[in-house]
């Protein structure tokens, strides 16, 4: 054996060594598991349950003081809405996610709202998440600027994700509008005018803290 060939053969077992280890770098970044979601995992189910619980009275105290003139407010924690996530939802609406989703879960600061899922399709596993930081510019009009998409560690194309919120706006009736907010895509979502006994309902504020969203809307009587 020539001392080319050796040198040729040495440099593509390497070449080989280098391509299975990109392969296993993509396949651990890929499932790899946000810290956030792997905390909200460990929940116990008691705690879980006491949060759904929580989510559900501020569910109705909330539509109770909507349906009243005057304004309102509401605030809802992450832990509220991981607790509805995972106990109401999975209980009373099995059907309300798609088979290949399962187990979502939120995260909430002041820079934005991230929610993580299972995925699984045809042996592929990652956990998805998406972070999106809304707003409410004028009343009745959401902003959700897309910060990004992941999964695991690798990044999904924003195009798939603009196409799902612009079909889950139609499936809703919602009129979308697509702007540009720096470097990110908006969504700006117009929202009915909630008309009810006579009475308009709007939202007017949303404001992120830490570990929970902060909403004041007013309810008005309509213009005869």
């Amino acid at each position: 054996m020539t001392f080319r060939i050796r040198v040729s053969l040495l440099l593509l077992g390497c070449f080989a060594v280098l391509a299975l280890l990109a392969l296993l770098m993509l396949y651990i970044a890929a499932r790899h598991v946000p810290g956030f979601y792997r905390e909200a995992m460990e929940i116990p189910r008691g705690k879980l349950e006491k949060g759904s619980d929580r989510m559900l009275r501020q569910a109705a105290a909330l539509e109770s003081a909507a349906n009243k003139e005057g304004p309102w407010e509401a605030i809802v924690t992450a832990e509220e809405i991981n607790g509805w996530l995972a106990v109401d939802l999975e209980k009373n609406h099995p059907n309300a996610l798609p088979p290949t989703i399962r187990d979502p879960r939120v995260a909430i600061d002041e820079n934005g709202i991230t929610v993580a899922c299972r995925f699984e399709q045809d042996g592929t596993k990652s956990i998805l998440s998406l972070t999106i930081a809304p707003s409410v510019p004028e009343p009745n009009v959401v902003a959700l600027r897309i910060v990004r998409a992941r999964a695991g560690l690798l990044p999904v194309p924003l195009g798939q994700v603009l196409d799902r919120v612009s079909e889950a706006a139609r499936e809703m009736q919602l009129h979308l509008e697509w702007r540009r907010g720096g470097d990110d895509p908006v969504a700006l979502l117009s929202l009915p005018n909630n008309e009810d006994g006579g009475r308009i309902m709007r939202i007017e504020t949303l404001r992120l803290g830490d570990g929970e969203i902060y909403i004041t809307g007013t309810t008005k009587r309509k213009e005869p």
